[in-house]
C-alpha cells in the first residue's frame, strides 16, 4: 500500500514548452565583481538544456531590457529608474502585441525577439556579456550608485507576463547593493544616511522611512509573479545590505532561491548558481513549475493554512477552518516553482474535540494533490493520502504518535510566522507558554515535587530544540542586520524537517586519536577541548575547529612529517566530511576555518550551549576552567537552568 502515487499525463494532454530563466543583472557593481558575475553566467548557460528559454536584463540608474534575436547589432530597450513600469505599458513599448508565448510556432516574432532557446541565440548571448560594463552614471564619492532594482524586477515580471503567461519561467535577479531610485528604494543615495536596523524597525525611525512602501510594492511584485506562475530568484551578493528584508516575500510567495553571500566571487554564490542547473538522470533540470497544491480532508478536519513558500489561492470549502495560520482561507495553493527539497508546513484544527462521541477505530484522512509542469513537458499531478486513527481519550495512546522533530520545526514557523508582526519577547513568552502546556500535560510527575518529574522519550528532546530555538538568529535579532534575519528565515520556511533541525540545533562532531571515526557530541562548551577537533554543521555555516593542543601542533607541522601520519590523517578527516556536506547543500555554506581563541570562533561560540561562563568561574583561569571546559562569555542562560526553570513551572501547573 503506497501513500504517494505520481500520475503522468499522456503526452499529448496539456503539453508546455521548456522553461523561461530571465537574467537581471546590476551593473552597479565593482568592475571585479562584474566580471565574476558575468563568469558565472556564462558557465551556468553552458549547463542549460540546449532548448530551454532565456532572456537578459540589465539595471543601474536605468533599466535595459535586451533584444538577443537582433543579430545586426547589440540592441536594447531603456526605461527610466525612477518610473513604475506595468505589463500593458512594457507590452506596448516592446511592440509585444497581445500576451504570447514566444516558445509557440503560431505565435508572431516579436516575444522572440528577447526570449530564445540556449541553442539558438548561445553566440549572442555569451557576446552580449562580453558586452556588458559597469553602469557609466557618475557615482559622487559621498552618494550610493542609484540602482533601479524595483523596477527592474518589474520589467522582467512584465515581460513574462506579456510573454509566457502561465507558464514554466524564472526571473533570476544578482544584485549587489540598495535598490536607491524605483519605487521600491529602501535608502536615499547620500551615504551619510544609514541604512534601516532591527531598532529602526522596531521604532519606526527615520532610517525606516522607505520600508512600508518598499514591502507594499514587492508585495505587489510578488501578487503579480504568482498570477503569472513565474518564480523569483535573489542573489544577494554585498557586505552591506541590499533590501532582502523587502523583497524576501518574492521568493515566499514564488518559491524562489535566495541565496546571500559577501561576493560574487566566493564559493556560496558560484556553486549555488551551479548547482541550480544539475539535472537527473533523465538529463532534466530537477524542477518543477507552476504547481496547484490542494487538500482535501475529511470531516473531522478542518485546514487552517500553510507556512512556507507558497501563495494562498482564495479556494474555500466547507473544510476550511476560520482560523487562518500563514497563507490561509483556501484548500488550494499555488507554487510557483518546485524542488526535491521543497517542503510547506500544514495547519489543522479538530472539529469535534469530545472524543467519547466517535466510534472505536474512527478514521481519518487527509490528502494532498499536487499538479505540476515538469520540465519535460509533461504535467504530473502528485497524490498523497493518509489515514489516521483518533486515539482513545488517555495520554499514554496520545503520546505514542508524537514526533517530537517535526513538532519542534512546526512550531519553529510559527514562531517565525509571529515574529513578523510580534515583539520578540512576545513570541518568546509565547513559545515558553506552549512548552510548559505541553510538557505539564504529558510528563509524569507528582505536583509540586520536581524530583519525581520523568518525561518519556517520545517527548524528552523537544524542550531541548525549543532552548536552541529561542537562543537562534531566527528569533534572536541582536548584532544581525534586517537583511540577514530575513534570509536565516526564508530558508527555513521552505526546508525539510531534517535541514530545518540542523538550523535550530545544529550538529557537532568530535575528530581525536581516541576514536577511529568521528563521533557527535553535545552542542556544549564543555566539548571545546584543547586535543579534539570540532566539525560544527549548523546549515548555513561548516565550522572546523581546532583544540589548542592541535592547532600548536599544526603550526609546528607535525603533520608534514612521516611518523606523523596518523596526526595527518586527523586532520585530513573532518575536511573531507566537510567536503560531502559542501556538496550536498543548497545554499551552500559558508566554510570557516579556526581554531581555539580565534575571532572567527565566534562561529562555533555563538552556538553551543554555555554550561561553562564567566559568571560561573571558581578560581578557573580565563578562558578555560580546571576540567577543560572551555569558558563562554555570555549572559545567556545554560540549558540545564532552561530545563530547571521548565519542570519547575511544569509541576506547579
Amino acid at each position: 500500500m503506497y501513500s504517494n502515487i505520481e500520475y503522468i499525463q499522456p503526452s499529448n494532454v496539456g503539453d508546455i514548452p521548456p522553461p523561461t530563466f530571465l537574467f537581471v543583472i546590476d551593473t552597479c557593481l565593482l568592475e571585479e565583481e562584474l566580471e565574476q558575475l558575468k563568469d558565472s553566467i556564462q558557465q551556468c548557460i553552458s549547463l542549460m538544456p540546449g532548448d530551454a528559454y532565456i532572456g537578459i536584463i540589465t539595471f543601474g540608474n536605468m533599466c535595459y531590457v535586451h533584444e538577443i534575436g537582433f543579430n545586426d547589432c547589440l540592441k536594447s530597450y531603456v526605461f527610466k529608474g525612477n518610473k513604475e513600469i506595468s505589463a500593458q505599458d512594457l507590452q506596448k513599448q516592446l511592440n509585444l502585441g497581445s500576451r504570447n508565448d514566444p516558445r509557440s510556432s503560431t505565435t508572431s516574432a516579436s516575444a522572440r525577439r528577447f526570449l530564445q532557446p540556449v541553442s539558438e541565440c548561445e553566440y549572442n548571448i555569451n557576446m552580449l556579456l562580453e558586452d556588458i560594463q559597469k553602469d557609466n552614471w557618475p557615482t559622487p564619492p559621498d552618494q550610493r550608485a542609484k540602482r533601479c532594482t524595483g523596477v527592474a524586477l518589474s520589467v522582467a515580471i512584465g515581460l513574462l507576463e506579456c510573454c509566457c503567461n502561465q507558464l514554466s519561467g524564472r526571473v533570476m535577479m544578482f544584485i549587489g547593493g540598495a535598490d536607491t531610485t524605483s519605487p521600491g528604494k529602501i535608502v536615499d543615495t547620500p551615504l551619510s544616511e544609514s541604512l534601516r536596523h532591527h531598532l529602526d524597525l522596531q521604532k519606526e525611525n527615520s532610517n525606516a522611512r522607505h520600508v512600508k512602501k518598499a514591502l507594499k510594492y514587492y508585495v505587489s511584485l510578488a501578487n503579480r509573479a504568482v498570477a503569472s506562475g513565474h518564480a523569483i530568484d535573489i542573489f544577494a551578493c554585498s557586505l552591506d545590505q541590499i533590501g532582502l528584508y523587502e523583497m524576501k516575500v518574492c521568493c515566499e510567495k514564488t518559491n524562489g532561491f535566495m541565496v546571500m553571500a559577501d561576493s560574487f566571487s566566493m564559493n556560496v554564490f558560484k556553486d549555488s548558481f551551479k548547482k541550480i542547473f544539475e539535472t537527473d538522470s533523465t538529463e532534466y533540470i530537477k524542477h518543477g513549475y507552476n504547481a496547484k497544491l490542494t487538500v482535501i480532508c475529511s470531516k473531522e478536519f478542518r485546514v487552517c493554512g500553510a507556512i512556507g513558500a507558497c501563495s494562498s489561492n482564495k479556494k474555500t470549502a466547507n473544510y476550511v477552518s476560520d482560523t487562518c495560520v500563514g497563507e490561509g482561507g483556501t484548500c488550494e495553493w499555488t507554487i510557483c516553482a518546485l524542488d526535491r527539497q521543497s517542503t510547506i508546513a500544514f495547519y489543522f484544527e479538530i472539529v469535534n474535540q469530545n472524543l467519547a462521541s466517535l466510534p472505536p477505530d474512527r478514521q481519518a484522512y487527509l490528502q494532498f494533490q499536487t499538479l505540476y509542469q515538469h520540465p519535460s513537458g509533461r504535467r504530473r499531478l502528485r497524490v498523497t493520502t493518509i489515514s489516521y486513527r483518533f486515539a482513545e481519550p488517555n495520554i499514554a495512546e496520545i503520546s505514542q504518535g508524537f514526533d517530537q522533530e517535526t513538532a519542534a520545526v512546526i512550531m519553529a514557523r510559527f514562531a517565525v510566522l509571529k515574529a513578523e508582526t510580534d515583539e520578540p519577547i512576545d513570541v518568546l513568552r509565547w513559545l515558553d507558554r506552549k512548552l510548559i502546556r505541553l510538557v505539564s500535560t504529558f510528563a509524569d510527575y507528582q505536583k509540586d515535587d520536581i524530583n519525581s518529574f520523568h518525561l518519556s522519550s517520545e517527548f524528552s528532546i523537544y524542550p531541548q530544540f525549543m532552548y536552541h530555538l529561542r537562543r537562534s538568529h531566527f528569533l534572536q535579532t541582536f548584532n544581525a542586520s534586517p537583511d540577514e534575519t530575513a534570509y536565516y528565515r526564508s530558508i527555513l520556511l521552505r526546508e525539510n524537517v531534517m535541514n530545518s533541525l540542523i538550523m535550530i540545533q545544529p550538529a557537532l562532531l568530535q575528530y581525536s586519536f581516541d576514536s577511529p571515526t568521528p563521533i557527535p557530541v553535545l552542542l556544549d562548551a564543555q566539548s571545546l577541548k584543547s586535543n579534539v577537533i570540532l566539525l560544527l554543521d549548523s546549515y548555513f555555516h561548516i565550522v572546523i575547529w581546532y583544540g589548542e593542543m592541535i592547532y600548536q601542533w599544526r603550526e609546528q607541522g607535525f603533520h608534514e612529517k612521516p611518523e606523523y601520519e596518523h596526526f595527518r590523517q586527523l586532520l585530513n578527516a573532518p575536511h573531507e566530511d566537510a567536503k560531502s556536506i559542501l556538496e550536498d547543500r543548497f545554499p551552500i555554506p559558508k566554510f570557516v576555518l579556526c581554531n581555539s581563541g580565534g575571532s572567527q570562533s565566534r562561529f562555533l561560540l555563538a552556538k553551543v550551549n554555555p554550561s561553562t561562563t564567566h559568571n560561573s568561574l571558581s578560581g578557573s583561569t580565563f578562558g578555560t576552567s580546571s576540567n577543560e571546559s572551555y569558558i563562554i562569555n555570555t549572559d545567556d542562560v545554560s540549558l540545564k537552568i532552561f530545563m530547571d526553570h521548565l519542570v519547575k513551572l511544569a509541576v506547579q501547573t
